[in-house]
C-alpha cells in the first residue's frame, strides 16, 4: 500500500503531514485538489464503462 501512496503523492494527488502519537510519528494522507479532479475523472470513466457493460448484458444494445 505504501508504494502506491508514495506514487500518488509524487503525482501531486495526495499530500502528507506527520503528527506525534504516543511517542511516534504518524503520517496522514490527504487528497489534494488535483487528486480530487483525477478521482472525479476516474469515477466518470467508471460510470461510462459500467453503463455500457450493463447495456450489453441486458441486451439493450440497439
Amino acid at each position: 500500500m505504501y508504494p502506491i501512496l508514495r506514487r500518488l503523492k509524487k503525482e501531486g494527488w495526495l499530500s502528507t503531514y506527520d503528527e506525534a502519537y504516543e511517542g511516534r510519528n504518524r503520517r496522514y494522507y490527504k487528497i489534494t485538489g488535483l487528486g480530487r479532479e483525477q478521482l472525479d475523472r476516474i469515477r466518470k470513466n467508471w460510470q461510462e464503462l459500467k453503463s455500457a457493460t450493463d447495456t450489453i448484458l441486458e441486451g439493450n444494445n440497439e
